[in-house]
């Protein structure tokens, strides 16, 4: 016999797998994100799934004065109001998932399979949600900014005076810029170039780089086309007439504001359906609430002396 016959005799790994218990997680989607922007906004109830945007016509046409010691007659004025104002309705983000009840009852250990099927649905749904409310082509951030809102790069790459520049256009308590997450390393990039390294503020427990104290927040949502994508800047809140999420309240089946899980019963196949709804919508306030930097390079390196490799 030879000296690796008592190796090949031993149990093997594969075959003490069979015998033992596994710790088993819970199924992972890859596709998850932290959804800053849906953290970030200020969601406000909304009546019949429509938020009605009222807006003063002619501002300039209020009139006031600053009146002399004397008896000089006042101006006389009332702020009038534009006659159709813009009514926003909430789109609906929905699926139907379907769960075989044999599947349920007999493979729920140690892991519910019907709640992580929801789970993951909701996950997904909600991914859908903060892309929507970027892109949609109603109500989405970029379709939403005003044309004398939206300015272009010096050089193509972000810049410390590009984001000076956005930030004039939203000057009244900017919230946040918005971007991809290769446009903030572009951006750092440009700043480390000029040796102005940005500072990072945290939030949620996570860090951000900033610029004039104004976080950059990522988001894998806002689009990529040919090396270029774009910098939003925000103001957000009701008080600040800025953007704003809306949503429907008191659905049936409510799981968390706007989002409705309803079971829809088991047909002759023995297949349980769950009918899984989203209601949102985007609103603008007022047009210096949003800008952007469009046309942003992100593919911009620098070589650097050998003293910084």
């Amino acid at each position: 016999m030879s000296e690796n016959t008592p190796s090949q005799q031993a149990l093997s790994d594969n075959a003490a797998r069979q015998l033992a218990n596994a710790t088993k997680t819970v199924p992972i989607l890859s596709t998850i994100t932290p959804r800053w922007l849906v953290h970030l906004l200020q969601w406000t109830p909304v009546e019949a799934g429509i938020y009605r945007l009222n807006k003063v016509k002619n501002p300039q046409d209020v009139l006031v004065a600053c009146a002399k010691r004397d008896e000089s007659e006042l101006p006389q004025t009332f702020v009038d109001y534009e006659e159709a104002p813009r009514e926003y309705f909430l789109n609906a983000v929905s699926t139907v998932l379907d769960v075989h009840t044999r599947v349920s009852d007999l493979y729920s250990s140690p892991h519910d399979q019907i709640k992580e099927q929801l789970r993951l649905t909701i996950e997904t749904i909600k991914e859908r949600q903060e892309s929507e409310l970027i892109n949609n082509p109603d109500y989405g951030l970029l379709a939403s900014v005003a044309p004398d809102q939206v300015i272009y790069p010096l050089t193509g790459a972000p810049t410390p005076d590009d984001l000076d520049e956005l930030l004039t256009k939203v000057w009244k308590e900017p919230a946040f810029f918005l971007t991809h997450p290769l446009a903030i390393a572009a951006f750092g990039r440009e700043c480390t170039r000029r040796g102005v390294p940005p500072p990072t503020v945290s939030l949620f427990g996570s860090q951000f780089l900033t610029w004039r104290g104004v976080p950059l927040i990522p988001s894998d949502k806002v689009p990529v086309a040919d090396g270029k994508t774009k910098i939003i800047l925000l103001r957000v809140g009701d008080k600040r007439q800025g953007v704003v999420g809306v949503y429907q309240p008191g659905l049936a089946g409510e799981q968390s504001p706007g989002l409705s899980v309803r079971f829809m019963g088991i047909n002759r196949s023995a297949i349980a359906s769950y009918l899984i709804s989203l209601y949102c919508s985007l609103v603008v306030q007022s047009d210096d609430a949003l800008a952007v930097l469009e046309d942003v390079e992100i593919g911009k390196f620098h070589d650097y002396p050998d003293t910084y490799k």
